[in-house]
């Protein structure tokens, strides 16, 4: 069959149906677009059904000057974007699609039902009236520097214009591959390097693994360089694991990792941040004074995790049966450093597959930042984690996919 025949070439093709597609595709069915939408997966939504541990943090409650703070990668670029589509459009969209919000700590929002699904969900059906083709687009083609259509493995879709929200490459099990960068290549755009964020971190310090499973809170995290130049700074959780370290303080910290040197990295935990020296050292000696008989070991079971007291005795090299009366000057200011500063070397990113968004993507310089329209080709938008934008964690990355869907499909209409 003729699949040419069968199209309106009037038609908006969205390749990816994401978070970004979907809303794009919403968007412009709304305004009466006729829309097809590319998607092999399945189901729509994969990649945005796990988001948040199932939960779903679909966006932050935050103002959009305080929103572009929290964007790591371009953050200029995007601020008509984020100003005509804020984080209070977003939670106002979805109360209207049936999803009820709640704000939890950090101002990071997410349904009431805890449930990724229903946003999944909400979406399918703001998206309902696209005709959705469940095969992979192979090419973008264009003419005379403006799209014509779309090519896949079965055939050609005409259309008059095509946004690509195909994602990034992490999480490719859920259908963001990269296979967009390519499509993008192919038109003439520049992808500058793709490098995982938001991503757990390795470490070669045997220590590290020893400790799989701890999960430490209210600590201070400081991330040096060459030189010993901090790179990040944060305070609140972590966890140790079998390859290195993650958690909340570690995913945002990776994000300001890109150009780091990795043989000079260091992690510096202060595992008593409410404490200065001195307050610490009277806790110290204290604590010593009532235990003057036992053994430092169970001295520190009163300071520290007990996965954490073996480590902090071989760093200190003070002897696991030293009694707290023997427990020398040098000693305790070695035990006190090791409370205020526990170090150890970061070696690299795990693996992109690993990483809940991808640093890199189309360069913006190339994309109008008021319309997503493409400055090389006429009549070819982006949005989403495709282009280089990224940002924290806490629904930013997400709030980001809505907002340039948005534009983009803003954009499309007013074209015509």
């Amino acid at each position: 069959m003729n699949i040419t025949s069968m199209q309106n070439p009037d038609t908006v093709a969205v390749i990816g149906g994401g978070a970004a597609g979907m809303t794009a595709a919403g968007a412009l069915l709304k305004a009466g677009k006729n829309v097809t939408l590319f998607e092999p997966n399945k189901q729509l939504g994969c990649k945005l059904s796990i988001t948040g541990k199932g939960r779903c943090n679909l966006t932050n409650d935050c103002t959009p000057a305080e929103f572009l703070q929290n964007v790591t990668r371009n953050p200029r670029f995007l601020y008509s974007a984020i100003n005509a589509f804020s984080p209070a459009d977003t939670m106002a969209l979805f109360e209207s699609l049936g999803v009820p919000l709640k704000t939890e700590r950090g101002r990071r929002v997410f349904p009431v039902s805890d449930r990724a699904r229903d946003v999944v969900d909400a979406l399918s059906h703001y998206c309902r009236g696209a005709h959705t083709v469940r095969e992979k687009a192979v090419e973008i083609t264009s003419d005379g520097g403006r799209v014509t259509g779309v090519r896949t493995g079965s055939g050609f879709y005409p259309a008059s214009a095509v946004i690509l929200a195909s994602g990034g490459c992490s999480y490719p099990r859920t259908g963001s591959d990269g296979s967009g960068y390519a499509l993008a290549s192919a038109l003439g755009h520049t992808v500058t390097p793709l490098i995982p964020s938001l991503v757990p971190l390795e470490s070669c310090d045997p220590d590290c693994a020893a400790m799989q499973g701890l999960s430490l809170k209210n600590v201070s995290l400081r991330i040096t360089g060459k030189n010993r130049k901090s790179l990040y700074e944060d305070f609140g959780e972590m966890l140790f694991t079998h390859f290195g370290v993650s958690g909340p303080m570690i995913l945002s910290a990776s994000a300001h990792l890109r150009d780091c040197d990795w043989e000079e990295c260091l992690a510096h935990i202060d595992l008593k941040p409410a404490l200065d020296e001195k307050t610490l050292d009277r806790r110290l000696l204290s604590d010593l004074g009532a235990g003057a008989n036992r053994t430092l070991s169970n001295i520190l079971a009163g300071l520290l995790p007990s996965l954490l007291i073996p480590v902090c005795l071989r760093k200190t090299a003070i002897l696991p049966e030293t009694r707290g009366h023997d427990l020398t000057r040098e000693e305790r200011r070695r035990l006190l450093c090791f409370l205020k500063d526990f170090s150890f070397p970061l070696s690299g990113f795990r693996p992109i597959e690993e990483a809940i968004v991808t640093s890199g993507g189309i360069d913006v310089r190339e994309v109008n930042p008021g319309s997503m329209m493409s400055r090389l080709v006429s009549g070819l938008y982006f949005a989403g984690e495709i282009l280089d934008v990224d940002a924290y964690t806490g629904g930013y990355n997400l709030q980001i996919a809505f907002s340039t869907a948005q534009a983009a499909a803003r954009a499309v209409l007013k074209t015509g």
